[in-house]
């Protein structure tokens, strides 16, 4: 799993920057942020009903949050706007565990609020406090120590999504180093550890955000060129949209200088032909984990999927392909599964990687290797060439029980917009392409499914 978190400078805006002393849990986060954000006359904060000031965050937007107590596990339902970001803040420094959640899961919400046992629920204005009598240790133990909280759900491609519980206080450390900021639009969402990390990146460091009002390509490249975006972060399906939505380069904004992307695995023809359409864009490929924290990236070409991780506090190793982690701004722990850390605090992110020196290649995932009367290769492979074919969006290969060799391929393609795929003519193209044990025995054209988070399914 990627997201994408990265920094960038910001020209006359560090400088600025007041010299502060941070003692950890002791200053709360509102006390801190009125000090960096003092003596400014810039928004945090462009959203579709104007710009928003710092100092009006806690001024003007507020809601009654008297009956929430310290500890208190709170859903707060919201977005990047005014009144969630306010919101956000001051259950922070209430000490609670936070629970962020969108309203595009609402279908998941109940399974959230128990998985994380849920106390209070926040949507559209309303706090709502639920009845349970369940426990939690991995809770108590914040609880103990006086410590926000935070708790983050994968997306649960591979099952119900874990509930993933973070020690905030420890968490938002990590943003006290200063470091520059670009115009960044927020693309990844409220409940996503990129969304997040953007948000308090750009706060912690006198940034400006710009909070679009809906995710299409179209209107995210639209609003870059309103807004003046210099850095747009988000994932390859969103990409392999905008590259198949024929609106690029014509709709690319001048002032936009770096794409990230994260979240899932790049294919290597989207970026090749991004990479030739767009010349003047900086391509950055980031990585992370919702239970390790942040990871620092070092790509080693704009147009190349191999890179390098590390950072502070982030040690790696590769046993047989295999990427693992230990890192100390882990997660402590999982609410509602097994604790997947082995007694040294590695953890086993089922990447396989092909390696080159120092730096790696993410190829795909254990799970989506096949074998085919025991010759193993990667479904990520089948798909690369798939995307050869002129007029398809999306491709999906899986391998499929069979009792004569194991294993055998079956793909999924979704064709771009107003486009006919013939299925003889592609299966000859993969034919001439694959080895025979890698070519689909069965091709099905179908609309292939998107997360709300922008990821394939």
């Amino acid at each position: 799993m990627w997201f994408s978190w990265i920094t960038y400078r910001r020209k006359g805006i560090l400088s600025k920057r007041p010299n502060i002393e941070y003692r950890g849990c002791l200053i709360k986060i509102i006390s801190k942020l009125k000090n960096i954000w003092k003596d400014t006359n810039f928004p945090f904060l462009v959203h579709s009903e104007g710009e928003l000031f710092f100092k009006d965050i806690t001024n003007q937007f507020s809601l009654d949050l008297s009956e929430i107590k310290s500890g208190d596990v709170v859903a707060l339902i919201g977005d990047f706007d005014p009144i969630s970001i306010s919101t956000f803040l001051k259950l922070i420094d209430k000490k609670i565990i936070l629970v962020p959640l969108t309203i595009e899961t609402k279908d998941q919400h109940e399974y959230f609020f128990e998985s994380a046992i849920v106390d209070v629920v926040i949507h559209k204005g309303n706090v709502k406090r639920l009845k349970h009598n369940k426990t939690n240790s991995l809770i108590d133990s914040l609880r103990n120590k006086n410590h926000s909280g935070l708790v983050l759900f994968s997306t649960g491609t591979t099952g119900r999504p874990k509930a993933i519980l973070h020690d905030f206080t420890l968490f938002i450390k990590r943003f006290e180093t200063p470091r520059p900021t670009l115009k960044t639009i927020n693309f990844l969402l409220f409940d996503h550890i990129g969304g997040i990390n953007t948000l308090l990146h750009t706060l912690f460091n006198r940034g400006t955000v710009v909070a679009p009002k809906k995710r299409s390509v179209k209107d995210i490249l639209l609003t870059c060129d309103k807004h003046n975006i210099e850095v747009l972060p988000t994932t390859p399906t969103f990409l392999r949209m905008m590259l198949m939505s024929g609106l690029i380069p014509k709709l690319i904004p001048p002032s936009l200088k770096i794409i990230t992307y994260g979240t899932e695995r790049m294919d290597k023809p989207t970026l090749d032909e991004l990479c030739r359409l767009l010349p003047k864009i900086d391509f950055r490929q980031t990585f992370g984990m919702s239970e390790l924290g942040i990871v620092r990236v070092k790509n080693k070409a704009r147009n190349s999927l191999f890179m390098k991780i590390g950072g502070e506090g982030i040690e790696t190793r590769i046993i047989d392909n295999v990427l693992e982690i230990r890192s100390e701004t882990r997660m402590l722990g999982y609410l509602n599964a097994d604790d997947p850390f082995d007694n040294d605090g590695w953890y086993n992110t089922n990447d396989i990687v092909e390696e080159n020196g120092e730096f790696i290649k993410i190829v795909g995932r254990t799970s989506e290797t096949i074998n085919v009367g025991g010759l193993k290769f990667m479904a990520s492979e089948i798909e690369r060439v798939t995307l050869e074919y002129d007029g398809i969006e999306f491709a999906k290969a899986e391998g499929k029980l069979n009792p004569i060799t194991g294993q055998h391929v079956e793909l999924v393609v979704q064709p771009v917009s107003q486009k006919e795929i013939n299925k003889s003519d592609l299966k000859n193209f993969l034919n001439k392409k694959l080895p025979k044990h890698m070519t689909p025995k069965r091709i099905k054209i179908s609309n292939i499914s998107i997360g709300h988070r922008f990821k394939r399914l």
